[in-house]
């Protein structure tokens, strides 16, 4: 009782000097004056409870870890951080510059630990949040028939979920559910502790009659948050609607052996298997390059049953769209829908099965195919694909990220142990998917799923990162080889490892493998070293 008389003090007084208060706070860059709480956002601002960086993002997208959660909370509870008792965590250390807020919010009885544990990077579920703010604040009362379908009755945290909908604090998703387990965003965390302080915020009720008896009106909400990130424009753009689709050099080449990689769905592993020898080598200069699942194309020209289109993320310097190629028509889908706004997720598992909702598997996926992410829940990321809607992506096998410049840039010794998982993948030519690389197909994987897109090409590659004198080269740096004794056109590339070593994908006849760079045609044709890290 007196916690919560404390609660009501609090948030009486900044009711109180909120109304002469002068709000003058720029937003943040992802909070635009068009915004629907963009007040919401001024309000926080305006009493501490974020602090207001003009240049930068709050990051509205991104799920709110718990120790962000306890710091906004303390702020708007104005809780004393020095004179906390410090509990005994064993993730957190007593000295750690997090621990005042900690302390604070454990005291509070808002925040407790779990198995001796705060957790403070954890994610905070939807769930969670619901029942820190209904302990947290004097929020109180329930609404009859206020369930969601996936929130049954006996769901631990069912009561504090119904106690936010009966203050107007959420209503859900537009689909009626309530998605518990799903971690919360920064943006709704923040939305949702304003209205819990202002109730000016709430959302507005709407009275509707159910059919059944008895008749009387029941209050419900109008949903107010949106279930999907995506939105509809007036711009076509162009994905890959297979695994991965092979680019040819000219449409109508391809050979019956070659069916398998050509039809809709493509099966990749029965085409490689399939080739002999020779006919793996007949493949060079036929095909120069391979695009993923989702991968955004240019379309260059159409004719009959094939496309010349350009993979926008591959650069060479005369095609401005991306690197060109034929595929197979049916390979390319349009659509009008924009899902920049959309988290994305990228396959970290050298292949990564995409599931339904009935849990029956739609299709295997490349490492490093790069997909929006719909929502997500405690196991799954749920991405968008080209034609076929959304399906599941398991969380073991993909990270997600806000989007692709926040993927944290890898360290030397991450690329190495990335690019040495693929040891023993047979050699495919213009391979750039985990069914088989070429020699700078597979750098340019790696390098992609770790949030760096180089050139797509060896003789791109040589021209890219900072060049290195061969007495200077460490672990990591590029390789190349080139005719003429090194002094022609490169064609071939590696990832020195140290040692006179390098990691490659040396021709068709061959797989991943290591061996020196310091014997044989290597060693008469090397050209020179780049370093991208």
């Amino acid at each position: 009782m007196i916690r919560k008389l404390m609660v009501s003090i609090v948030v009486l007084s900044l009711f109180f000097t909120g109304s002469m208060a002068n709000v003058q706070a720029q937003l943040f860059t992802d909070v635009p004056d068009s915004s629907q709480q963009k007040a919401e956002f001024e309000f926080l601002i305006s009493y501490g409870i974020i602090d207001a960086e003009p240049t930068g993002a709050f990051r509205i997208k991104d799920t709110i870890t718990r120790y962000e959660a306890a710091e906004m909370l303390v702020r708007a509870l104005q809780l004393d951080t020095e004179l906390s008792e410090i509990p005994t965590y064993s993730d957190v250390a007593a000295d750690d510059p997090r621990m005042p807020i900690i302390a604070a919010i454990t005291e509070y009885g808002a925040m407790a630990g779990n198995n001796g544990q705060f957790n403070p990077d954890q994610n905070l579920t939807r769930a969670q949040a619901a029942a820190i703010l209904v302990q947290a604040f004097p929020l109180t009362g329930a609404i009859e028939n206020s369930s969601f379908p996936d929130v049954p009755a006996t769901y631990w945290a069912a009561d504090s979920i119904n106690v936010l909908v009966a203050n107007q604090i959420t209503i859900g998703f537009e689909d009626g559910k309530f998605y518990p387990e799903t971690s919360l965003t920064r943006g709704s965390f923040a939305v949702f502790l304003a209205r819990v302080l202002e109730p000016s915020f709430r959302l507005e009720k709407t009275v509707v009659q159910y059919p059944q008896e008895p008749q009387e009106p029941i209050v419900t909400e109008k949903p107010q948050e949106q279930l999907s990130c995506a939105r509809e424009t007036d711009t076509t753009t162009y994905k890959v609607d297979v695994a991965v689709t092979n680019l040819w050099k000219h449409r109508n080449k391809s050979r019956s052996v070659d069916t398998p990689s050509t039809k809709n769905p493509v099966e990749m592993q029965q085409w490689i298997a399939s080739m002999s020898l020779a006919q793996k080598k007949w493949l060079v200069d036929r095909t120069d390059t391979q695009a993923l699942y989702g991968d955004e194309v240019t379309v260059l020209e159409t004719n009959g049953n094939w496309m010349r289109v350009a993979a926008n993320d591959q650069y060479v310097p005369y095609q401005k769209e991306g690197y060109p190629g034929w595929v197979s028509k049916s390979h390319i889908v349009s659509t009008k829908m924009n899902y920049d706004d959309c988290a994305i997720a990228i396959v970290t598992a050298k292949k990564a099965p995409l599931y339904n909702s009935d849990a029956s598997k739609h299709l295997d996926i490349s490492y490093a195919t790069i997909l929006p992410v719909i929502k997500e829940d405690a196991n799954y990321y749920f991405v968008q694909t080209p034609s076929k809607g959304i399906k599941l992506l398991k969380k073991t096998d993909a990270k997600s990220f806000q989007n692709y410049s926040d993927v944290p840039k890898p360290s030397v010794d991450t690329i190495i142990k990335e690019a040495k998982r693929f040891m023993d993948l047979p050699y495919l030519w213009a391979g750039t998917s985990s069914w088989g690389y070429d020699c700078s197909g597979i750098l340019y994987a790696v390098f992609r799923a770790h949030g760096i897109m180089i050139p797509r090409d060896s003789f791109y590659q040589a021209t890219g990162g900072t060049k290195v004198a061969k007495k200077d080269l460490k672990p990591g740096d590029f390789v190349f080889f080139a005719y003429n004794g090194g002094k022609g056109k490169v064609y071939h590339v590696g990832m020195y490892l140290g040692n006179g070593q390098m990691l490659h994908a040396p021709h068709y006849a061959s797989k991943v493998k290591i061996e020196s760079m310091n014997q044989g045609a290597y060693q008469r044709n090397y050209s020179g070293a780049r370093r991208y890290l």
